[in-house]
């Protein structure tokens, strides 16, 4: 689906893939953020995304009252989750907001996995 605004210039078209790109790049610079997630449908085993291949952990839905974002994300051991999570919502509400110009209802993250170094 694609947004779509009117101004007194003209129309602006936005596809999903771009809110998505820039939800991508904002939570992938989270501090404690490895990266984006995703899970295969066959098995149900979840995989960390390339960073070139960002936007499939990643859901844009358009709806009247605005944009609603879905991120898949893998964090790192031994941070708060909770803390990574509400940074991660507010960074991209506020990015996609100033970028777009859109109102974003919710921003939803859940956490596919932790990844523990040794």
């Amino acid at each position: 689906m694609v947004l779509k605004t009117d101004s007194s210039l003209g129309d602006v078209f936005v596809s999903n893939n771009v809110i998505a790109e820039i939800a991508g790049a904002v939570a992938g610079k989270c501090y404690g953020v490895v990266g984006m997630a995703s899970r295969s449908k066959k098995d149900g085993i979840v995989n960390l995304l390339k960073p070139d291949s960002v936007t499939k952990g990643i859901n844009v839905d358009v709806k009247e009252d605005g944009i609603s974002v879905y991120l898949h994300i893998i964090v790192e051991y031994g941070i708060n989750i909770n803390s990574i999570c509400k940074s991660i919502v507010n960074r991209v509400r506020y990015t996609i907001e100033n970028a777009v110009g859109l109102k974003v209802s919710s921003v939803n993250v859940r956490v596919e996995g932790v990844r523990v170094d040794e």
